[in-house]
């Protein structure tokens, strides 16, 4: 492992793994989605985080992290998770990942998101210096060898919405994430979930673990989006 991706890895470790206050609070906001004994899928799942927190709260999880270093980590400290080394698509075959190796979190499938978020003040720091060819499964194909899960949360910086795209099932639950600087992507990931299913619609801000206002309809939910967080879609 080089000096690069071994800091980037410590990175991720120090912010997803390192505030157990945060995490607890966000156990507890899962929680409402998520019953022991459920399937979840983590789409993107990085250094586990998110794995973690839905193992705990009796989950049976299926966690897909392309990223070699990030899922030797997975794999060392989530025993209980079922790991998959692959990244998800609109089809199964083969894809060029965009690493960042000082910034694991936003290596990416998506050459077109890069490029767009590339000369925005988050993220003008970042430099996606590695690739890396990974293999690329389905929701459809995981639902089939798994099932259908309660639960899925997609974060995988600008490809949601292929991913949704590789999906005729209505999901219970999905967690996305959104960034301000590209609308259309939340656009077009929100009406991939309205193909499959009759949803509504809420969101958080930040890091936060509380909803802002009611459940509403896509058309409100994209109108109020100013600030990065995650969308969530639960059937109505």
């Amino acid at each position: 492992m080089g000096v690069a991706t071994g800091l980037g890895l410590l990175r991720s470790l120090a912010i997803y793994h390192g505030h157990p206050i945060r995490a607890a609070a966000q156990q507890r906001f899962l929680s409402q989605f998520v019953r022991p004994g459920d399937l979840a899928f983590d789409i993107g799942a990085h250094v586990g985080s998110r794995s973690r927190l839905l193992h705990r709260l009796g989950a049976r999880v299926i966690a897909l992290e392309p990223q070699p270093h990030c899922a030797a980590v997975i794999a060392r400290l989530l025993p209980g998770v079922t790991l998959l080394p692959k990244a998800a698509g609109r089809s199964e075959g083969r894809a060029t990942l965009h690493i960042s190796r000082r910034h694991p979190t936003v290596s990416s499938l998506s050459a077109g998101w890069i490029k767009d978020v590339a000369q925005t003040e988050g993220f003008r720091h970042v430099r996606w210096d590695q690739r890396l060819e990974v293999e690329v499964t389905t929701l459809d194909a995981l639902i089939a060898a798994h099932g259908l899960p309660a639960f899925c949360k997609i974060d995988v910086e600008g490809h949601e919405a292929e991913i949704l795209a590789g999906s005729n099932h209505p999901i219970p639950t999905v967690a996305l994430e959104y960034l301000p600087e590209t609308p259309d992507l939340a656009r077009a990931a929100v009406a991939q979930l309205a193909r499959n299913g009759d949803y509504a619609f809420n969101f958080v801000q930040g890091e936060g673990h509380d909803f802002i206002g009611p459940w509403k309809d896509a058309d409100s939910l994209l109108s109020q989006l100013s600030r990065q967080g995650d969308i969530y879609a639960r059937l109505a």
